[in-house]
């Protein structure tokens, strides 16, 4: 259900950004654009870009309010302190290994002491 809606979401918000980027521009957004219409409305006729775009933006909408309902659901009861819990303890520091540090760097020419003294 959650990955239906999901690719639903996906294709609205695609069709919703083509539909959104085909549209001429009507305001003096950054002082370009073709505004100065005519009438004496200050509000433009709506054309079918318009109502496409409405109609795209209302389902988008409609499928994130869906999603997040469905994603809730699915977490119901499921508290991240109990996530955090769930997690194996960490090692002790007595558990790890100690580096071989004489293995880090190449022995110079030369020289074939090694470089941290070791402990028997």
């Amino acid at each position: 259900m959650e990955n239906v809606v999901l690719i639903i979401h996906l294709i609205l918000a695609l069709g919703l950004i083509g539909v959104v980027l085909l549209q001429r521009s009507e305001g003096g957004g950054l002082g370009m654009g073709g505004g100065g219409g005519g009438g004496t409305s200050g509000r433009p006729p709506a054309t079918p870009m318009s109502k496409v775009t409405w109609l795209l933006g209302g389902a988008f909408v409609i499928t994130s309010i869906t999603l997040t309902i469905v994603t809730a659901q699915k977490s119901a009861g499921v508290s991240v302190l109990d996530r955090l819990s769930a997690t194996p303890p960490a090692l002790n520091q007595s558990d790890v290994p100690a580096p071989d540090l004489n293995n880090l760097l190449p022995p110079v020419e030369g020289d074939n002491a090694p470089l941290v003294p070791t402990v028997d």
